[in-house]
């Protein structure tokens, strides 16, 4: 459905064309674990359960809305992708999907590196004791002072994305008398099939430095020229919620094709390769991601076949999953506040969050599931929009889905798969207070990141 201009913002309630969604599920209760982190299942009693907690206990000790993290689900994937990629190549966590200084420790414990793309982000992974080494710093706009600290830290890379940039960490790690490794992120012209805003290799976008016009080999030339920087490799990056692997092919191909440029002008053969994240998740039953260890195999061939035909060492491969890590360890937990059934359209379904948990269906038409947890029902299903508490018509949490037709205020709902941008991207729209995390581990629930107070706002406004 497209969004038509109107002068209050986009017409989210425009009638959907029939056929727009599926057909409801034979059994509302049943959950899908395509979709649910692994630790989530229903009891006897009807009442979701997380890593052995009912979610009754969990709204009621912690509130609503609040992010529920299955620990036990977060680390078996973290361990997943280490183990599919071995010793020969390396994994880092992309920490913009989430993160806290516990996530921070879970990843150090089973064995993943972190990708930062942010002051902030560097200060809560140093914070939380990540070796510094195991650290790569992103970003299309890092200013003086954030390089400086990752210089200074002795991050294990830097991600280089303009040729102002290049300038800029040369002469920083000069001045501190550091040599600092770098990678060079081109564009290579590669679109992934995913929404416009978060495709990042065609070359009409803020990332990367083009392939295209000789750019990317002028931004190499400079880079191993300077003293201050040892170039380690190219990095690329194709989009995210990708599940075609064919777009990375093309882009290995590319990638591949200017190391043996790099190769034969220079005579230097980089080490690294990196191939970047974007792996999709299952939102929906719909969804059909690959496992990790079919992603390992897949790039190893890849990127193996390519260097063969180009005579090349097989460099060492990195990949940076975020959304595949921690996406689907999380759902978000709601109270049901208001029940509106619109005839011959839909139901509306009105939560105590919204948008500011949860902005990713706002922005980016994004599609997930839903499901009664305080209890079972055999009602019939009815089909319901889920909407948050602001003053916003875009405010949608599930754009279409089906819940049993005795809904009821005081219900409690989840949303799965909110592990990543969610808690990352919320804001405080409406003067509406940021959810906490709550970690769920062998029968045990903990705060890892609080829900903010009205203490917490008002601090912050000086005036």
């Amino acid at each position: 459905m497209s969004r038509s201009a109107h002068p209050a913002g986009p017409r989210h309630a425009d009638v959907l064309p029939e056929g727009h969604y599926s057909a409801p599920p034979t059994d509302l209760n049943v959950l899908d674990h395509k979709v649910w982190a692994q630790t989530v299942g229903r009891g006897e009693d009807g009442v979701v359960t997380v890593g052995g907690v009912p979610v009754t206990r969990l709204a009621e000790e912690f509130g609503t809305p609040a992010y529920i993290m299955d620990e036990a689900d977060f680390r078996a994937r973290a361990r997943a992708w280490r183990t599919a990629f071995g010793a020969d190549a390396d994994v880092f966590y992309a920490g913009k999907a989430f993160l806290s200084r516990a996530v921070v420790r879970w990843l150090e414990e089973e064995g993943l590196n972190l990708d930062v793309c942010s002051g902030g982000e560097l200060a809560t992974a140093l914070s939380a004791g990540m070796a510094p080494e195991r650290i790569a710093f992103h970003g299309n706009n890092k200013s003086v002072a954030e390089i400086t600290r990752a210089v200074e830290a002795g991050v294990g890379r830097i991600v280089l994305d303009s040729f102002q940039e290049i300038v800029r960490v040369a002469h920083i790690a000069q001045s501190l008398g550091k040599r600092q490794k770098v990678q060079i992120r081109i564009t290579v012209g590669v679109e992934a099939h995913t929404h416009e805003f978060i495709a990042t290799a065609h070359e009409d976008q803020k990332f990367g430095i083009p392939l295209a016009g000789g750019q990317a080999a002028e931004a190499v030339r400079r880079a191993l020229h300077l003293d201050g920087l040892e170039l380690i490799g190219i990095h690329s990056h194709i989009g995210s919620q990708i599940f075609d692997m064919s777009g990375f092919e093309v882009a290995a191909h590319r990638v591949v094709g200017l190391l043996k440029d790099i190769r034969d002008e220079h005579g230097v053969e980089l080490p690294e390769i990196d191939l970047g994240g974007g792996l999709g998740i299952a939102y929906t039953s719909d969804d059909d991601p690959r496992e990790p260890h079919e992603i390992a195999k897949a790039l190893g061939e890849i990127v193996g076949r390519e260097c063969e035909a180009a005579r090349l060492r097989t460099p060492r491969i990195s990949v940076e999953p975020g959304r595949a890590v921690v996406g689907p360890t999380a759902f978000t937990l709601y109270e049901v506040g208001t029940v509106k059934p619109l005839e011959g359209l839909r139901t509306y379904v009105s939560v105590d969050g919204g948008m500011s948990d949860n902005i990713r269906t706002a922005l980016y038409d994004a599609e997930y599931s839903v499901a009664l947890v305080s209890r079972a029902s055999d009602a019939e299903p009815m089909l319901v929009r889920v909407v948050g508490k602001h003053c916003e018509s875009g405010d949608i949490v599930v754009k279409d889905a089906f819940l049993p037709a005795d809904l009821a205020p005081g219900d409690l709902i989840a949303v799965p798969a909110t592990g990543a941008y969610c808690r990352s991207m919320a804001s405080n729209y409406n003067h509406v207070l940021r959810p906490p995390v709550v970690a769920v581990k062998d029968g045990e629930a903990r705060v890892i990141v609080r829900r903010e107070t009205e203490e917490d706002l008002l601090r912050l406004d000086v005036g």
